[in-house]
């Protein structure tokens, strides 16, 4: 079967199982063969990896991936797809279709079955639309994930990677960097794909921690307080948290923690960094505790 990296290639594929892009599933199909190279080269795929393929498509990068990986588990949610995807991977044994819905889907169970358990690597074209409830699941999902390496949209993946006062710093920044190390790799034209999107993409790597690299007594609580900062980001972070009915606390409670951390009671979640949200947290759950 010949690659798939070109517009012909794909034009034809798409003809012969008479498939069109879906928009319901954000199908946008690549079509640069130097892209998919930088991609395999970024991921830093090796025979001795298991990798998991999100929304393999008609198996453009899929194909890619089997000759440089030991064993590939695509997870493509489109049963349309099915056909075309036997037809493109024919020549490879170490692939596994799973017609799944992702943010469904038992990556445990994937990645015992196909790594015994050991850590796998994620690579994958993420349509846009999941492209933040997936990476999500992937980091908050316990299975061990070496790296996730992923095409998305450029403002996104600005966002994985901003840090506090810019712009693009939020909740996302800050869940992604707790699990993981960003780094954007390389933007990529949106006339890379087919149909063209509206937007240009990104492809960006998250290596996975062992450890986090903050200590914080309850995560969960942490990523509550974050959200409610960033919820109403041009407010104060005394005000954001006191108005959030979920974390149970007093502007009192609030600026004296801030006070006792050396900053302003009017200063704003936008500035804080990770390590200072995990110590407000911290603090914060000793005063409910007490109370």
């Amino acid at each position: 079967m010949a690659y798939l990296a070109n517009p012909q290639n794909t034009m034809a594929i798409l003809k012969k199982y008479d498939l069109t892009a879906q928009k319901k599933y954000g199908q946008n199909f690549l079509i640069d063969a130097n892209v998919l190279e930088k991609i395999i080269s970024g991921a830093e795929i090796g025979k001795e990896d298991c990798v998991l393929e999100i929304g393999p498509g008609i198996g453009t990068l899929t194909q890619y991936l089997a000759e440089a990986a030991g064993r590939v588990a695509a997870v493509e949610i489109d049963r349309h797809l099915l056909p075309a995807l036997e037809d493109t991977l024919s020549s490879y044994n170490n692939v596994t279709v799973i017609n799944e819905d992702i943010l469904k889907a038992d990556i445990g169970q994937i990645a015992e079955k196909y790594h015994g358990g050991r850590a796998i690597k994620v690579v994958a074209n993420l349509p846009y639309y999941i492209t933040t409830p997936v990476i999500l699941r992937l980091l908050e999902c316990g299975v061990p994930i070496e790296s996730i390496t992923v095409m998305i949209q450029k403002e996104v993946a600005d966002r994985m990677g901003a840090g506090p006062g810019s712009k693009d710093y939020g909740a996302l920044s800050l869940a992604v960097q707790y699990y993981a190390s960003p780094q954007i790799l390389m933007q990529v034209s949106a006339n890379c794909f087919f149909p063209r999107p509206g937007v240009d993409s990104a492809v960006i790597r998250l290596a996975g921690y062992e450890t986090p690299p903050v200590t914080v007594q309850d995560a969960k609580q942490m990523f509550a307080l974050i959200r409610a900062a960033f919820n109403q980001r041009r407010k104060t972070l005394v005000n954001s948290l006191a108005n959030a009915g979920d974390l149970q606390v007093s502007k009192a409670q609030v600026s004296d923690a801030l006070m006792k951390m050396g900053l302003s009671a009017t200063v704003r979640g936008e500035t804080l960094t990770l390590k200072e949200f995990a110590e407000l947290s911290d603090r914060l759950t000793a005063v409910n505790t007490s109370a």
